[in-house]
């Protein structure tokens, strides 16, 4: 297994820790066991594969938008992480900004978890992050996209999409939503995650019957315009993953030198605003 050389950046990575944040009350899943991923545990896996800097996003299992874990991760990183934020829909613009000023970047809309009705109405939301400078990250499946599309087609907000847009394989490359991605990926200034593969793919690591959708989104989107991530500490996983595995795979996905520096590296860097150096 030979692992990508050089400095990294993981652009989708959970904070999870019960025994210092208590998961909510109401939550519908508690992850457990090796899902459990404190700060200082995220610390010790970067250490390890040489990843420079990472994206931390907040989880609306276990949390919501209860926003202290996220914030005491970014402090305990020293400028190491970025954070996206679950916030409410009707959010104040005030702490909006003290969340950016806190280190976070964007905030997160997760349609899988609360389906495409419960973002509707969130235009005003979308003027907050704009206004702001923050990006709009969401994560659909399947066909959901198509339920967004009247909300941010009408909004200049920047936008970043999870997992490659959990596409459905079934449907292929030419399914209308996916289709509808590549578009904004052509049109837009807007990013894209090749990360959380085990969510759409049907096979098990390393997923090769997702592979021509990454080819697709990096042929729309450009590299100029898509990040890695590796979903650590992988929760919900229908198998057991590892992060050396995950990284090594980029190799086959990416044979070329410069071009994975550019999608672990390079482009990264200037979405979040790290030192690409």
């Amino acid at each position: 297994m030979t692992l990508p050389a050089g400095p990294k950046i993981d652009c989708h990575i959970h904070a999870i820790d019960p025994v210092r944040f208590p998961y909510g009350a109401d939550t519908p899943y508690r992850p457990s066991g090796q899902e459990i991923a404190p700060a200082a545990q995220l610390i010790r896996v970067f250490d390890a594969f040489d990843v420079r800097h990472a994206l931390v996003v907040a989880t609306n299992t276990g949390y919501g938008s209860d926003s202290r874990i996220l914030l005491d991760t970014l402090r305990q990183g020293g400028g190491r992480f970025k954070g996206v934020a679950v916030v409410e829909n009707d959010v104040d613009i005030r702490e909006l900004e003290r969340l950016k000023a806190a280190g976070v970047v964007g905030v997160a809309f997760n349609v899988p978890f609360h389906g495409a009705d419960y973002y509707r109405n969130t235009a005003p939301l979308l003027e907050k992050l704009t206004s702001l400078g923050l990006f709009l990250q969401i994560q659909v499946e399947n066909d959901q996209l198509l339920d967004l599309l009247p909300l941010i087609d009408k909004s200049p907000v920047r936008l970043v999409f999870d997992h490659c847009g959990r596409p459905s394989v079934a449907q292929g490359v030419q399914g209308k939503a996916f289709q509808a991605l590549l578009t904004i990926g052509r049109e837009r200034d807007a990013h894209i995650k090749l990360s959380g593969y085990y969510k759409f793919s049907e096979l098990p690591h390393p997923y090769q019957d997702i592979w021509p959708f990454i080819a697709a989104l990096v042929e729309a989107f450009t590299l100029d315009r898509c990040v890695w991530g590796s979903d650590y500490p992988f929760l919900r996983a229908p198998e057991r993953l590892d992060y050396g595995p995950l990284l090594a795979g980029l190799q086959k996905l990416f044979p070329d030198p410069g071009d994975r520096h550019r999608l672990l590296w390079r482009t990264p860097a200037k979405l979040l605003g790290f030192d690409g150096s």
